[in-house]
């Protein structure tokens, strides 16, 4: 089954794959599909042993407890399995959890022809067509022949297309879900084009150019599969930023005499775009360009990041502490009039 392809209706009924962890209350039977993201069988006071799962849908996730059946389910399930699970939904140590039901058909693995992904996969809230069409008029009002010609050589390239309208941008902070990465690119591109409007002296060629490439290398970094977003093993070990390096390298091979000194300050700028060397990046901004490209690209992903906390959060006016934002976050709520 390819990514994106619908349960048959009648497997759909069967399993009541419609819901989802956003959707669930208190004091309701259960019966869902969810990943597993993580795992622990314990032990209470009185020897008796209880598994714990972290269970995950795209709209969030949500423990659950196995009282019942905790060796032979801990036995059963691994990991990134995707499960169906009957159960009791209970409010719980502030929170809502599954509480596994008695017998030991309560959880069953589910195998990979059966999953839908639309349950673990988010797609972007804007039409992609319209973003590329987008991203490709800045590209095309670059002016300096050569990054011309090397963006050109980008976006003939259908495969590298369509791997970026589909990619997502990380694998659980911001953009994470299809159309991520472009939706992010286009983002940064319009605020350093607002920014070259201010400082002037910027040179706005170079800036678009390493605005439009900044992240390309994590279309190496992730794939989509029916679970959700996975990191690839080059992701693991190389990093986009190393990778994204590459890639330009590889197609400025192919264009002829392409300025040194151009090819290195795009370079610097993918290298240095995460700021600081505690953020990943091997070296600091060193060029005007590339310090308005770290900060535009971490403003984007920081608003990002803003808005599904939004929401997320429905009743309260502060969030959680945000690993990501390190901060609680205030949500201003309108109030409703009546």
């Amino acid at each position: 089954m390819k990514l994106g392809d619908a349960f048959p209706e009648e497997l759909k009924e069967i399993l009541k794959t419609d819901r989802f962890v956003a959707d669930l209350v208190p004091n309701e039977e259960v019966r869902m599909i969810l990943r597993v993201d993580s795992k622990r069988l314990q032990e209470t006071r009185d020897k008796k042993l209880f598994l714990l799962l972290t269970l995950t849908d795209k709209t969030g996730s949500i423990r659950a407890v196995d009282w019942h059946n905790a060796e032979l389910n801990d036995r059963r399930i691994r990991v990134g399995n995707v499960i169906e699970v009957r159960g009791k939904v209970v409010f719980f140590d502030n929170r809502l959890q599954i509480v596994v039901a008695q017998d030991e058909e309560a959880i069953r693995v589910v195998e990979m022809n059966e999953i839908d992904s639309s349950k673990f996969v988010q797609e972007s809230p804007y039409d992609v067509e319209k973003m590329f069409s987008q991203l490709n008029g800045y590209a095309m009002k670059v002016r300096n022949e050569h990054l011309k010609k090397l963006l050109r050589e980008f976006f003939s390239d259908r495969d590298f297309i369509e791997r970026l309208k589909s990619s997502p941008a990380g694998v659980k902070v911001h953009h994470a879900y299809r159309g991520g990465l472009l939706e992010h690119t286009l983002s940064v591109v319009r605020i350093v084009d607002s920014v070259c409007r201010i400082y002037d002296d910027l040179d706005r060629d170079l800036l678009i150019t390493g605005a439009i490439l900044h992240d390309i290398g994590k279309l190496e970094d992730y794939t989509l599969a029916p679970t959700g977003i996975e990191m690839t093993d080059k992701g693991q070990l190389v990093g986009h930023i190393v990778s994204g390096v590459e890639m330009l390298r590889d197609r400025v091979r192919k264009l002829k005499s392409f300025p040194e000194r151009l090819l290195m300050e795009l370079e610097h700028m993918i290298i240095s775009h995460h700021g600081e060397l505690e953020f990943g990046s091997p070296i600091v901004p060193k060029t005007k360009e590339a310090l308005a490209l770290y900060f535009a690209d971490d403003l984007d992903a920081k608003m990002a990041q803003f808005r599904k906390i939004e929401n997320v959060v429905e009743d309260s006016v502060w969030s959680e502490y945000d690993k990501f934002l390190q901060r609680r976050i205030y949500i201003r709520r309108e109030k409703k009039n009546g």
